[in-house]
């Protein structure tokens, strides 16, 4: 008989922690990550070749489009958090093992919880809580809820135990209401299982309107019916403000719940969620105290390493350099610059949700201008057009004030896949508008690859088209690396015999384009200069001699 969705079959294994020994709800579980396995598991896997630098720019723009998903770098806090979680999941099933009957008194516990209604209510001596919880909290957009959805998809969530005909359900992920109210939460626990094993708990239970009470009984009993391995409870803070003690009593009952069940249970929010945990002294003294888990933004600060005099690399510089090689751009520095990093951290402020999407609009931007390669001033021309909506939040952050940083619930950066189809659109309709010859060869794609390499090489357009056709019309079996190498051959040969004839002429190129020449032009260097000055410019470039310094 085939197994339900998201369900497998429980594979046992030795483990080398006693405790754990001989219980099946840990054995069934995947052996426990050390450090390289999480950083090698948790890697983003980014489809990036060098040679896509030379696909037309719409394709390009797709391509850089992809780090929204695609990119995930683990820093120190992710493997803290891992760690933490797999020794919270794992603790919390010590008491409750199949096969000792340790959770049929938990189930028989539950029973009478229901009939009494008093979450309280315990009538085995021995069915005492080895459960622990933690809150982690973080500003907006530090990637706190995409980081456990990671971290738990490394786990299965549902195993079927033949020998003990028993489902257990490893992690159940759900959102804490915006109105803060006892009745939806649970209302979203039942529906998030009902999801997960097909089962209809809310038509059973909620739909019956039973009354708040009786609702917070049957959660535990069902959680402990098939054994939750840790109930995940996102966006806390909206319990932050909840008249009528309502925040109080939700807090109450997940107090209940750790120490009656043993169920762990994992708090997500903002700032503000801190607030409500240090006023609630039951639950914040456990929590607040050995699992709580605060996430900051990325510092760019500086550490001297006392043995080599040299500047040590921080997570920031990590980070950036890791992100900085995935570049679509045909221009692009192999090399992240100070100048740059200081105003990437500046615009962003170290929050690595901003990060990424402010790398992505500055390639597709440098696309669009045809600058081909990311500038500080093509990174603050993006940070005011493209991220209006995160200025007051990331002002917040530069002020270094608490207060005006807890004042945000939320940051998110609306419209982004909207501004990056308007940069195509413009993209599209400039190419329209351009008046040389555009060809397909016939759907040719080495050909057109052929063709954007030659073009990479500051080869004319009009002069590169015979040569495409006739490389392959001759050659159709030699590779594209051969077919470059020969074409380039004949485009110079057919170049000397033109200088031969006439003289070069210098094009004048107007100012509005000097974005798109070399690096080390003058023209290009004062383009990125702000005030229009270019002693200023190749100054901040180290290319004026410094007199008075020499001369002291």
């Amino acid at each position: 008989m085939p197994l339900p969705k998201n369900t497998v079959s429980a594979v046992y294994r030795d483990e080398k922690t006693r405790r754990y020994k001989g219980n099946p709800s840990i054995e069934a579980l995947p052996p426990k990550l050390h450090t390289q396995h999480i950083k090698k598991y948790f890697t983003g896997k980014v489809d990036f070749d060098v040679r896509d630098i030379y696909e037309n720019d719409i394709d390009r723009i797709h391509m850089v489009s992809s780090l929204l998903d695609d990119f995930f770098q683990p820093l120190t806090m992710h493997v803290d958090f891992e760690r933490k979680l797999s020794l919270l999941i794992r603790k919390g099933y010590v008491g409750r093992n199949l096969s000792d009957g340790s959770l049929r008194k938990h189930l028989q516990n539950g029973y009478e919880r229901i009939m009494d209604g008093d979450l309280e209510a315990r009538v085995f001596k021995g069915s005492s809580s080895t459960a622990s919880s933690m809150l982690l909290t973080g500003v907006p957009g530090c990637g706190k809820s995409s980081t456990v959805n990671l971290i738990l998809s490394t786990y299965p969530q549902v195993i079927f135990h033949e020998k003990y005909n028993f489902t257990q359900l490893v992690y159940l992920k759900i959102d804490c209401p915006h109105d803060g109210g006892i009745k939806n939460l649970c209302i979203n626990f039942f529906r998030a299982l009902d999801r997960v094993l097909d089962t209809d708990y809310e038509t059973i239970y909620v739909k019956k309107r039973h009354n708040i009470e009786t609702l917070l009984s049957l959660i535990p009993q069902v959680a402990n019916k098939y054994g939750l391995g840790v109930l995940v409870i996102d966006e806390i803070q909206h319990l932050y403000g909840r008249s009528s003690g309502g925040a109080g009593n939700m807090m109450s009952f997940f107090v209940a719940m750790e120490n009656s069940i043993g169920l762990p249970v994992v708090f997500i929010g903002t700032p503000k969620a801190r607030e409500i945990f240090e006023r609630e002294l039951r639950l914040g003294r456990r929590i607040l105290g050995a699992g709580s888990l605060t996430w900051e933004p990325m510092e760019n600060r500086q550490v001297i390493n006392p043995e080599s005099g040299k500047i040590k690399k921080n997570e920031w510089h990590f980070f950036t350099d890791v992100l900085w090689k995935y570049q679509w751009l045909k221009e692009r520095d192999l090399v992240l610059s100070e100048e740059i990093r200081d105003c990437w951290y500046d615009l962003s402020q170290g929050i690595h949700d901003i990060v990424v999407k402010l790398f992505v609009l500055a390639q597709i931007r440098a696309i669009t201008t045809k600058t081909e390669r990311i500038t500080p001033k093509l990174m603050e021309k993006v940070y005011y057009d493209d991220l209006k909506p995160v200025h007051s939040i990331l002002g917040a952050l530069r002020s270094k004030d608490p207060e005006r940083i807890a004042q945000y619930e939320d940051l998110t950066l609306p419209g982004i896949e909207k501004r990056i189809l308007k940069l195509s659109t413009v993209i599209t309709d400039a190419l329209n508008k351009e008046d040389f010859p555009r060809v397909d060869y016939n759907g040719n794609k080495d050909a057109l690859r052929l063709h954007n390499l030659l073009l990479a090489a500051n080869c004319e357009e009009s002069r590169v088209i015979p040569l495409v056709q006739k490389v392959f019309d001759e050659h159709p079996d030699v590779s594209i690396h051969e077919l470059l190498r020969i074409v380039l051959d004949w485009y110079g040969s057919n170049d000397s015999k033109e200088k031969e004839l006439k003289p070069k002429v210098i094009k004048s190129i107007p100012q509005s384009k000097w974005n798109t020449l070399e690096s080390n032009d003058l023209r290009f260097k004062l383009s990125q200069n702000n005030d229009g000055d270019l002693y200023n410019r190749l100054k901040k470039d180290s290319l004026i001699f410094d007199v008075n310094s020499w001369l002291q």
